[in-house]
């Protein structure tokens, strides 16, 4: 069993983790900064009071910082850590300032010349890869992708050469459309995985080909509902192509349509003319 201290912090902001789901994922270290800091950032105050309540700390001073506000929430933590007081800044879930608020508050307070302690703890992107099977040995945080299917896709069209797992965030509302700007762009054989719900009561995690994605999410309601976190296979060593080909299509591509220059540069070069494809569209988004 866990013993909460009461020992005074030292000033500074403590960037804290905060379960992604599960309640109970959290630290120890997390709790005793969080018991005795002065003042807590917090993204909602409303959730963040009730991860407080459930593990016994009842009379935290909360202090409301998300995306609308965080510039003027900053100037209010400088001024208090210019009082030797310690903050705490937790987001809803997860660790602050990845692809949540918080990187504006860190920037702020550095340059103010306080210090900044990371408190590890629970991050959506590690969990899903460590459950993911993927086993390229780099991955890429990408986040979230555009709303727009045509800004998406223009996205993905810069990562389709990357010999990394590419890790995405997407919401419920766009998994659909995202899955098939997936497919439009990757093609159908790279592998893909919805982890989904991620350490709460309905977690799933579906692993497959893009080809069989919109079949899994649509045969099933339920595979549309939740926060997800979405992992690509990396790009196979040999899906490069050589430097003659390459240059070969490129100089196609200044002259002639794009379905024409693949077509031609694959009598030309012997090469996959998917793969071919690809690489054209890829050049002509450069």
């Amino acid at each position: 069993m866990h013993i909460k201290t009461d020992q005074k912090l030292e000033c500074a902001l403590y960037v804290v983790a905060t379960p992604i789901g599960n309640l109970s994922d959290i630290t120890f270290r997390a709790l005793d900064v969080l018991n005795a800091a002065d003042t807590i950032a917090a993204e909602d105050t409303r959730n963040t009071k009730y991860l407080l309540q459930h593990h016994g700390i009842n009379d935290a001073r909360l202090l409301a910082l998300h995306q609308h506000n965080e510039r003027g929430a900053a100037e209010k933590i400088v001024a208090l850590l210019g009082q030797g007081l310690s903050v705490a800044l937790v987001t809803d879930a997860g660790t602050p300032a990845v692809s949540d608020p918080g990187a504006i508050l860190v920037e702020e307070v550095r340059k103010a010349g306080f210090r900044v302690i990371p408190i590890p703890g629970a991050s959506a992107v590690v969990t899903a890869l460590s459950a993911s099977g993927l086993s390229a040995p780099h991955f890429l945080f990408y986040g979230f992708l555009p709303n727009k299917s045509s800004a998406r896709c223009g996205a993905l069209q810069t990562l389709i050469e990357h010999p990394y797992t590419l890790v995405f965030y997407e919401a419920p509302h766009r998994i659909l459309d995202c899955a098939k700007d997936l497919l439009d762009v990757f093609g159908g054989e790279r592998e893909v995985v919805f982890a989904r719900e991620i350490t709460k009561l309905f977690e799933s995690i579906h692993r497959c080909k893009l080809s069989e994605a919109l079949d899994w999410l649509n045969s099933d309601p339920n595979n549309l509902r939740g926060e997800f976190v979405l992992l690509v296979s990396a790009a196979k060593p040999n899906e490069g192509l050589d430097v003659e080909t390459e240059k070969t299509l490129s100089l196609l591509l200044e002259e002639l349509p794009l379905k024409q220059a693949v077509q031609l540069a694959v009598k030309i070069t012997g090469g996959n003319k998917n793969e071919l494809y690809e690489r054209a569209l890829a050049l002509k988004q450069q």
